[in-house]
């Protein structure tokens, strides 16, 4: 049987941490900045956890990261 090779676009837009958790960042502060507020834009910098169904799609996206 083949390896599962890793999906790259799912390597690009996650981390595993050490403990096996699954960051991910934020959606709005993509574009449109200016008429957010300065501590809603602090918000969207920080790093989120995935949780629920999409943490078994990403681990079987992501196989040995």
């Amino acid at each position: 049987m083949n390896k599962q090779k890793t999906k790259k676009a799912a390597s690009k837009r996650f981390k595993i941490t050490s403990t096996g958790k699954i960051l991910r960042g934020r959606q709005m502060a993509g574009h449109l900045k200016s008429n957010k507020s300065h501590s809603a834009l602090s918000r969207y910098k920080k790093q989120a956890y995935v949780s629920g169904p999409e943490k078994k799609t990403i681990e079987r996206l992501m196989p040995y990261e």
